[in-house]
C-alpha cells in the first residue's frame, strides 16, 4: 500500500501547482450542458475522499460495510459552483494527504477485507486501487479539458 500511498502524495504536490494557476472563469466553465467544472470535479473528488476515508477505515473495524453515496445529488446539494475554488483546492490536497497516511497504515492482512460499495462485494486493497484510479481518471480528464 506504500506505493499508492505515495502515488496519491505525488498528485497533492503536482496537482494544486498546476490548478492554482487558473482563474476564476477556468474553474467556473462547464464545458458542455450537464457537465461539470473544474470546482464540482474537485467537489466530487472531495466526496470521494470522504466516502473512501470511510471505506478504508470501518472495513478494517467493521464486518462487510455498506457505504455508498449518490454523486450527482451531493455535487448539487453542496453547489460547489458557487465555492470558492482555492478553498476547494486546499480541502482536496489536505484530505488526500491524511488518505495517503491512512493507506501507508493499512496491515497487508487487512487487503482482502470485505466491503459493499456500489452494490457489490469488493475487498479493500481492490477499493484503494479503485480510489486512485477514479482519482486519475477525473485529473486527467481536467487536463484535457485544459
Amino acid at each position: 500500500m506504500k506505493h499508492l500511498a505515495n502515488q496519491l502524495l505525488a498528485h497533492c504536490r503536482r496537482v494544486p501547482r498546476r490548478l492554482r494557476q487558473l482563474s476564476e472563469t477556468d474553474w467556473a466553465h462547464r464545458p458542455a450542458p450537464g457537465k461539470w467544472s473544474k470546482k464540482e470535479i474537485i467537489g466530487h473528488l472531495i466526496d470521494s475522499a470522504a466516502n473512501n476515508h470511510q471505506r478504508f477505515v470501518r472495513a478494517q473495524r467493521d464486518e462487510r460495510p455498506v457505504i455508498s453515496y449518490a454523486q450527482d445529488d451531493w455535487v448539487r446539494i453542496e453547489d460547489f459552483q458557487a465555492a470558492d475554488a482555492r478553498q476547494l483546492l486546499r480541502l482536496w490536497e489536505a484530505y488526500n494527504r491524511h488518505l495517503a497516511h491512512v493507506i501507508s497504515k493499512i496491515p497487508p492482512e487487512n487487503l482482502a477485507k470485505p466491503l459493499v460499495m456500489g452494490g457489490k462485494e469488493v475487498t479493500l486493497q481492490w477499493c484503494v486501487e479503485d480510489y486512485l484510479g477514479h482519482l486519475e481518471h477525473h485529473l486527467a480528464g481536467m487536463r484535457d479539458e485544459g
